[in-house]
């Protein structure tokens, strides 16, 4: 399968079309989506007409964009113009947005072929994308395991060679966990460098989209476009992209690695194996390995579920029947409300909803919901302190490899540990990124995380290249 910027260089240089790229990788959604069920909808039709138009102006001697001819997949939670947008959800189900993502609209003006719109766990909550209203997406490794999620279907739209690149969501987790399961790169982005604007909210506080690739020169590549201010979205930062592919080589001779000596308990010993040989790779490399303590890591998870659920509870609160999706008639509009939230939400959907409202009620909001704010300045505290000594951290991207289908599905809290390494960056705001490295005893890919500071991509992106190096 070819890279991203492999693609880019023969489509802009001719030695290959945007149609002949399309078309490949059409043939293999074609010859296995039925098993993978990557996609909610694929965009066969529009990616060739978008693919011809490519080739014209590469033919006609035309400027084309720092994507011309890759084929990309986005996160059925994206807004596309005239395109539907469920959120594998059976309330949105039909629901097509009037406008684009700015996400979508950078893509399309950076020459990017889009292909479809990929599976999630229903509105993005869930970590093994077999919350879908529409059906699970399998692992391509094994069809037998998960691909983690949310973004389970973007994930493996890259792993099976179906896209070049992809888009999720990640709001704990929900990139970095399915990269690391899929065996594919994935990165959170610091909060507030992608727009989230036309990204259909879970918790606005949490929610960043970032990219999927087969490596970090891709993920390089693909970041630098989608990022930068947007004056529609309020909380994205004012100030312009930062330049990662050119630090790509920089290496990290001098860098203070940090390794977390109070990580959360549960990680299996395995991934914990592929963690120290990732510390071995960086100090074969030229850094220097620095202890560091996170104390208030153990909250995490607790703080994100009250945080993430509240902030649903409000977000979801607009699909009433009314204004976006499906509705289901009632005596009156009370019952009309409830009787479409009933049939149109999924059980994980409600289960997070009642955990948000609860956590929002008069009388519980401060012992609840305010104590969880307080936590939630104690970890970044906590990574400001850290990283004061160090310029990187490292740290396992899931505690397990890709698990087996119905697994944790009886125990939701089983399921939420998925994320135990992953939420605490999403609460502070920070970058982070998953990249393989090794395989477990079952043969399945390992991801090590990679964690920086606020803006810290560029150093992120120097210790994920010198980790790819490694393996």
């Amino acid at each position: 399968m070819q890279k991203l910027v492999e693609i880019v260089a023969g489509v802009t240089s001719g030695t290959t079309t945007a149609t002949a790229v399309v078309e490949e990788h059409l043939a293999r959604i074609k010859a296995r989506e039925a098993e993978i069920h990557a996609f909610n909808l694929v965009t066969a039709d529009q990616a060739r007409k978008d693919a011809a138009k490519i080739d014209e102006d590469v033919k006609a001697g035309k400027v084309v964009g720092a994507l011309a001819g890759v084929p990309i997949a986005l996160k059925d939670n994206m807004c596309t113009r005239g395109v539907e947008t469920t959120c594998s959800s059976k309330i949105l189900q039909g629901w097509k947005p009037p406008y684009d993502a700015t996400v979508v609209t950078k893509l399309r003006n950076a020459g990017a072929v889009i292909v479809g719109k990929t599976n999630l766990d229903e509105f993005a909550m869930g970590s093994s994308t077999e919350n879908s209203a529409f059906g699970p997406t399998k692992n391509p490794l094994d069809i037998s395991r998960v691909p983690g999620g949310s973004s389970g279907g973007s994930a493996a739209a890259v792993s099976a060679g179906f896209a070049a690149a992809s888009l999720g969501s990640d709001t704990g987790g929900s990139i970095r966990q399915p990269a690391a399961l899929c065996g594919v790169v994935g990165v959170k982005p610091t909060y507030g460098t992608v727009s989230r604007y036309g990204l259909v909210a879970f918790a606005s506080s949490l929610d960043q989209i970032g990219p999927f690739t087969s490596d970090v020169r891709d993920a390089a590549t693909l970041l630098e476009v989608i990022s930068g201010h947007d004056p529609m979205d309020s909380t994205s930062i004012p100030q312009p992209a930062a330049s990662l592919v050119s630090v790509l080589d920089h290496g990290v001779k001098g860098m203070r690695i940090g390794r977390v000596t109070d990580l959360p308990e549960g990680c299996e010993p395995d991934v914990l194996a592929r963690l120290e040989a990732a510390f071995d790779a960086m100090r074969n490399a030229g850094a220097t390995i620095v202890d560091v303590k996170l104390p208030s890591l153990q909250y995490c998870l607790t703080a994100y579920y009250l945080i993430a659920p509240a902030e649903a509870s409000s977000n979801l609160a607009r699909y009433d029947g009314v204004r976006y999706g499906n509705r289901v008639d009632a005596a009156d509009l009370n019952a009309m409300y409830a009787a479409t939230r009933e049939s149109g939400f999924g059980e994980e959907v409600k289960r997070r909803i009642m955990l948000g409202t609860y956590a929002l009620s008069a009388g519980y909001f401060d012992a609840y919901y305010g104590k969880a704010l307080k936590v939630r300045r104690l970890i970044s505290d906590d990574f400001a302190r850290a990283y004061k000594d160090v310029d990187a951290i490292l740290t396992p991207t899931s505690p397990s490899t890709a698990f087996k289908f119905g697994s944790k599905t009886d125990n939701p809290l089983a399921m939420y540990l998925c994320d135990v390494f992953t939420i605490p960056t999403n609460l502070a705001g920070h970058p982070a990124m998953s990249v393989p490295f090794g395989v477990g005893s079952d043969s399945m890919p390992v991801g090590i995380q990679v964690l920086a500071t606020t803006m810290g991509e560029q150093t992120m992106f120097k210790v994920a290249a010198e980790l790819e190096r490694a393996s």
